[in-house]
């Protein structure tokens, strides 16, 4: 039995940790609200520095390629910097509604401008209430509806889409009634889901900046700031992170994962420095798995390895990775209760001796004067790796076990054959020699290199890592750098979304509109019924039963 002094002491504990859990909801929005009004100072700031800029070009008729570059790196600047301020205002509205005392922090924003007339209207009429919802009564009075445009896109035209609600007064009670206002997708409800997943696919899955899709939209006649649209892709990114971190507790309990990482150049004064993408890809399917593949990406502004540790904290299944030593830790005993197994990627080892036969990139790089040269030492070893990739061909897609048993009667035997030729030959070479320095490549962790000996999931290569990223590398080339550390993880996200649509075999553009349309209705007990292959079933499901 309790006394009454422990029973009074619990209440009154009970009572403290309330109030402390109160204070720290408003230091949360506090700090919201601070971070949200800063965002927006630096947006304002931006947008000043680009008009300064137009109105000197204007003023003083500079029409250099120079300049033209100098206008694009500031709108690119401003377009970071204004979803930065949209994202951070969302953040800390949700955060002050948490409280009673904090008021949260609403950015003032030029007059919307009403759509073009000549654009076509389609009216989806809300009807009003038959009956007075206050006193039942059926007596009651037409009023004029209130209506919202929203812009919408279309196949190959613009629409805007004029939401009627009608609105009705009780004679009786004179209680005036009205449907509530649908759920739009961004704030002020200015454009349609399909608009908004375009613009976010192009800037994302296509690589197309913003000013860009600007000055294409006011070529067909929608005049759009680059701020207006910079906005919605802050608030999208809000709206979506919940399933982003779905997809990241998918792929992280994955009992082996693909990591990789690139480069991306970060806008910094006076000079671009060196970010990276990180990416991690569950892909079960080599080794005959059921679980749907994911590509999860991640943003740095350096390489230093404590990111990955950041990234796969808690982690202990299989690691494919390449030799890059930021990955070591990871590795280490006493890092969890069980530490990761290292498999090395055979690609990047092959890579070492194939640089040696590769007449046509010799060309490309050597000094003058310098005749080509083909290393037969290198070519064996090229023939014996290529023997053990044949055999990975034919098990590709096979059971873990099945994989294992064929490894261990065909690929062990080369592997020993490849083990012994590199210590034979590497005695007979200067340290300094080329094919020495490729057999050190793998010799320096050989246990990582054969790990694929001892586990049927493991694959030979980290190639599923590096396609995902490859798109980001094509990409650079368009967008030249992000503008900051927000506009880098943002851009993570994004690619992580579009990546496992991708990987999923599902249209990127078709199944981000129908999560920007449903994302606020639907509960969060069946927010993964919008993950790409639960949507792809349902998808397959209804084309079925409406076939049927």
């Amino acid at each position: 039995m309790v006394s009454s002094n422990a029973s009074d002491e619990l209440v009154q504990l009970r009572a403290e940790l309330a109030i402390v859990r109160a204070q720290a909801l408003v230091a949360e929005a506090e700090a919201a609200k601070v971070w949200a009004i800063n965002a927006d100072l630096r947006a304002r700031n931006a947008h000043l520095e680009l008009m300064n800029e137009q109105m000197r070009r204007e003023k003083y008729g500079a029409r250099s390629e120079r300049s033209r570059r100098l206008l694009d790196q500031l709108e690119l600047t401003f377009e970071e910097l204004e979803a930065n301020a949209s994202e951070a205002e969302l953040l800390g509205q949700i955060a002050a509604a948490k409280t009673t005392t904090v008021q949260a922090f609403t950015r003032t924003r030029s007059t919307r401008r009403d759509f073009p007339a000549d654009l076509p209207r389609e009216q989806v009429v809300i009807p009003a209430p038959d009956l007075c919802p206050c006193c039942g009564s059926d007596d009651l009075s037409q009023l004029p509806a209130a209506v919202t445009e929203t812009l919408e896109r279309v196949p190959a035209r613009h629409k805007v889409i004029q939401t009627v609600r009608e609105k009705v007064s009780c004679r009786q009670c004179e209680k005036i009634s009205q449907p509530p206002a649908p759920f739009h997708v961004t704030p002020r409800g200015m454009f349609g889901p399909h608009f908004l997943a375009n613009l976010a696919f192009q800037k994302y899955g296509l690589h197309q900046p913003l000013n860009s899709q600007r000055d294409r939209l006011e070529a067909e006649g929608i005049p759009l700031s680059l701020s207006t649209l910079a906005d919605q892709i802050g608030a999208i990114c809000v709206a979506v992170k919940p399933l982003f971190l779905l997809l990241e507790a998918h792929g992280l309990a994955a009992d082996r994962l693909h990591a990789d990482d690139t480069t991306v150049p970060l806008l910094a004064k006076l000079k671009t420095s060196v970010a990276r993408i990180w990416d991690y890809v569950r892909d079960d399917r080599p080794f005959g798995g059921t679980a749907p593949p994911v590509a999860l990406c991640y943003y740095s502004s350096d390489r230093r390895g404590e990111h990955p540790r950041a990234h796969l904290a808690g982690y202990a299944g299989i690691l494919q990775v390449d030799r890059y030593a930021g990955f070591n830790a990871l590795f280490e005993e006493g890092r969890t209760d069980k530490p990761m197994t290292r498999a090395n990627c055979w690609v990047h080892a092959r890579r070492e001796f194939f640089k040696l036969v590769d007449i046509r990139q010799q060309l490309k790089r050597r000094k003058k004067g310098a005749t080509p040269l083909v290393s037969p030492l290198a070519s064996e070893a090229l023939e014996i790796i290529d023997r053990l990739f044949a055999i990975e061909r034919d098990i590709n897609g096979k059971p873990a076990a099945e994989r294992l048993a064929v490894r261990r009667e065909l690929s062990a035997p080369i592997v020993a054959e490849l083990e012994t030729w590199m210590r034979e030959t590497r005695s007979k070479l200067s340290r300094h020699d080329a094919v020495a320095k490729a057999i050190a490549y793998l010799q320096n962790d050989w246990d990582g290199f054969t790990t694929f000996l001892a586990d049927g999931r493991i694959c030979l290569s980290n190639n599923a890592a590096e396609r995902e990223l490859r798109s980001v590398a094509r990409g650079r080339k368009a967008w030249l750098f992000v503008g900051s550390d927000r506009g880098g993880q943002r851009a993570a996200m994004m690619f992580s979304l579009f990546g496992t649509a991708r990987l999923n075999d599902v249209d990127p553009l078709a199944w981000f509109t129908d999560v920007l349309a449903r994302i606020a209705d639907i509960p969060q007990s069946r927010l993964h019924e919008l993950l790409p292959w639960h949507w792809k079933a349902a998808q397959q499901q209804l084309t079925q039963e409406i076939a049927a």
